[in-house]
């Protein structure tokens, strides 16, 4: 019977030992991509878009070790002047580090969320408090999209708009933040494709992409939170 029972058990363990193969180190070994010098990440969603629009990614961060302390999926008013949207990024950063008591953020931005962001940057002191920044598929340069639409901020999106002269002149990646960003060939919505990239900052083009595609795909998840996470 002792017998029998050494052998099942050895049996389990092997089986045991099979699974734990067979899954990622990460979570075979327990271990988090969050450390002591992850910062908070404040999400900021695009033209039309909302605080949803992060869900998969930001669950993905959480799967990864980053606390939902650390995830802000912030939502703001899409109509309004980008300049306008900036100044309350600007109030949500400084809530966001008081109440987690990190000395700067990480900011990952979609679309038009980059523009926002980036004038928090470069015009209110954001580069004091945002250690990365991120943009995926932002009209940084202009989009031929946004001649279609009338609301302040998509106005400021077209090509050659006085907002983007202002916002692009001189250093497009001022301080000492680290910015970066991604774009795909086969974006529809931002045209053309090279309006993404920055002068300074790591430009990745991506896999066939739709412009919401670059919120969900896991290549480009994993790339940001390595590039934000060093």
């Amino acid at each position: 019977m002792n017998t029998f029972l050494a052998s099942a058990a050895a049996v389990a363990a092997g089986a045991l030992l099979a699974v734990q193969a067979s899954l990622p180190a990460q979570a075979a070994s327990g271990s988090s991509a969050f450390g002591p010098t992850s910062d908070p990440v404040l999400f900021v969603h695009g033209y039309t878009g909302s605080a949803g629009n992060w869900n998969t990614m930001a669950d993905r961060f959480s799967t990864d070790g980053w606390p939902s302390s650390h995830l802000d999926q912030w939502s703001y008013d899409w109509r309004q002047s980008n300049a306008t949207t900036a100044q309350q990024l600007s109030t949500e950063v400084d809530r966001l580090l008081a109440a987690t008591g990190a000395t700067k953020v990480d900011i990952v931005s979609h679309s038009m969320g980059g523009l926002s962001s980036r004038y928090f940057l470069k015009n209110l002191g954001g580069t004091s408090k945002v250690d990365a920044w991120v943009s995926l598929g932002g009209p940084n340069h202009g989009t031929d999209s946004a001649n279609g639409c009338f609301d302040t901020s998509c106005t400021e999106m077209r090509i050659g708009s006085g907002f983007l002269a202002a916002l692009n002149s001189g250093d497009e990646t001022p301080g000492s933040s680290r910015y970066a960003t991604w774009w795909s060939p086969c974006d529809t919505v931002i045209n053309p494709d090279t309006t993404v990239a920055l002068s300074g900052a790591a430009n990745t083009r991506t896999a066939c992409l739709s412009h919401t595609g670059l919120l969900n795909d896991a290549t480009v998840y994993a790339q940001t939170r390595d590039m934000i996470n060093r």
